[in-house]
């Protein structure tokens, strides 16, 4: 037996007596068990217990449901858009860019699983109280801006499915209360809500995959597109989209909140290290499926419409109807294939929506809600804006297009405030204990951080040249620019403090002493 001191906890999370009403992501009745499946009686607090597929089915779940972001209308938006425009040579791109995604999320359930807390929480730990609640209004409004979407897409899923008879608005009422779907689900437990995003994935997995054999890409082209970087002006804002689309910031908090859904003995090394391998299998085998379906999206339209007169006109609206028209017919009609995918994608992403947003209120808030009331009001945060839209822009595709434009700049706005503090926190050896990520990790981590937001500074800067027009706009452009820049300087600056650099020089130092 170790030394009873070993016995502690091994990392510094935080949570003593007092603390113990604080809010949760999951109660310990909600919670997997999976302590005691295919153990030994006697073990080696410190040794990873070995590879148990029993084990991995039961820690299989948390990477699906973080994988729906990768699946949702806006992305199936940028990848049609992409495959019409810019053809089979942005496959490469979708590739890398869902390789950065998994880091990312690799790196938010490494932080979950390592602490027993989730981003949210640990983020209202480690900020001053005014930088804690800019957080969590940023997080809210990245996610009522990916709800809008979701909910929109839905419902143009609906009047596709209805035939026209149900309007966006009709739509939009129907996907709205979803949320109640939800909430019964979850009262028979994590498992079942679980199995039912398995059914909406593999819907779209065979819808996309019809339409792959309807339209019949070709393969050479496919796998050129795939292993050849290319990249010209003409599609270099396409490009953007495939990589600002792929990192949803609502979805690393949901991620890191997600994995606490399993009971882990975070007193055992070994046990910690079990937890971690098996959640990076499956959100790695997750990911890879969302990168198929993807593709297959992408590829259909490359296909179907690249370099034809109506390339640049295709949107989630009309791109059931031009599919349609050039390949309908068969023993199933193309625009209800296209339909039912297009229905799973936003079905599954706004109740994902949902929950992320109970996390995230609850975790910077600290509310001991109940679920009913914090997935209500979560819900009615989208829906009342939602609606408008919908009415608005029912008859017009060109200002839909236009209002999706401004919901994916709100997206790109908020990456910095999910991506920022995830890396400080999971590099903090006070929060993550021995499983701190180390140095090559770190350099990559935030290679690939400063990559996403300068791709996504890039898209901002690009829109408001573009709309800035007259002395008030631009000056209130301007205004919130410095505000926005100064608050990412701040949070960059929480993990450069004087004693990182005192070690540095103080390593540095004995390095040249030693030569």
């Amino acid at each position: 037996m170790p030394p009873n001191e070993e016995q502690q906890p091994l990392l510094t999370n935080r949570i003593d007596e007092e603390d113990v009403q604080e809010e949760t992501a999951y109660e310990p009745t909600e919670k997997v068990h999976v302590i005691g499946v295919d153990d030994e009686a006697e073990e080696d607090y410190t040794k990873t217990p070995p590879f148990s597929w029993r084990k991995l089915w039961l820690f299989t779940g948390p990477g699906f449901l973080m994988s729906i972001a990768f699946l949702d209308p806006g992305n199936l938006e940028g990848d049609l858009q992409a495959g019409a425009i810019a053809g089979y040579s942005l496959l490469w791109l979708l590739m890398w860019a869902t390789a950065m995604g998994l880091l990312v999320q690799l790196l938010a359930l490494r932080l979950g699983v390592a602490t027993g807390r989730h981003l949210a929480e640990l983020c209202r730990d480690e900020y001053p109280k005014w930088a804690s609640l800019l957080l969590w209004f940023m997080a809210e409004l990245a996610l009522v801006g990916a709800d809008i979407q979701e909910v929109i897409g839905s419902a143009i899923a609906i009047k596709i499915l209805s035939n026209g008879v149900l309007p966006l608005w009709a739509g939009v009422v129907i996907t709205a209360c979803d949320c109640f779907i939800f909430l019964f689900l979850e009262n028979y437990g994590v498992r079942k809500l679980e199995a039912v995003f398995a059914v909406l994935i593999a819907a779209m997995a065979f819808s996309f995959a019809w339409l792959f054999g309807e339209t019949k890409p070709n393969g050479v082209e496919l796998l050129i597109g795939i292993l050849i970087p290319k990249l010209s002006s003409k599609t270099i804002q396409q490009a953007v989209g495939v990589v600002g689309c792929i990192i949803m910031p609502h979805n690393v908090f949901l991620h890191s909140a997600l994995v606490q859904s399993r009971e882990i003995d975070r007193s055992k090394i070994g046990r910690v290290r079990e937890a971690l391998n098996y959640y990076s299998i499956e959100s790695t085998v997750a990911l890879i499926i969302s990168f198929i379906i993807n593709l297959f999206v992408m590829t259909v339209f490359a296909k179907a419409f690249y370099g034809t007169d109506v390339a640049n006109s295709i949107g989630l609206l009309n791109a059931g109807n031009y599919l349609q028209e050039k390949y309908g017919g068969g023993l199933f009609p193309i625009l209800y294939i296209w339909g039912i995918g297009l229905l799973a994608a936003g079905q599954s992403s706004t109740i994902t929506g949902t929950y992320a947003g109970q996390f995230i209120m609850g975790g910077f808030l600290n509310l001991r809600l109940k679920k009913w009331l914090r997935a209500l009001i979560t819900r009615s945060c989208a829906i009342i804006p939602t609606m408008i839209v919908a009415l608005v822009f029912d008859t017009s595709e060109e200002t839909l297009d236009v209002m999706n434009e401004w919901l994916n700049v709100l997206q790109s706005i908020q990456i910095p405030f999910a991506l920022i503090p995830l890396l400080y926190l999971v590099s903090k050896e006070e929060v993550m204990g021995i499983f701190k990520i180390g140095p090559v990790i770190k350099v990559i981590s935030w290679l690939v951080a400063a990559l996403v937001i300068a791709i996504n500074g890039y898209l901002l800067l690009q829109f408001f040249s573009s709309e800035a027009s007259g002395l008030l706009f631009g000056s209130v452009i301007s205004a919130f620019t410095v505000v926005y820049v100064a608050f990412i300087m701040y949070l960059v600056s929480r993990g450069i403090t004087f004693s990182n650099w005192l070690g540095f020089l103080q390593s540095k130092r004995l390095t040249n002493s030693g030569n």
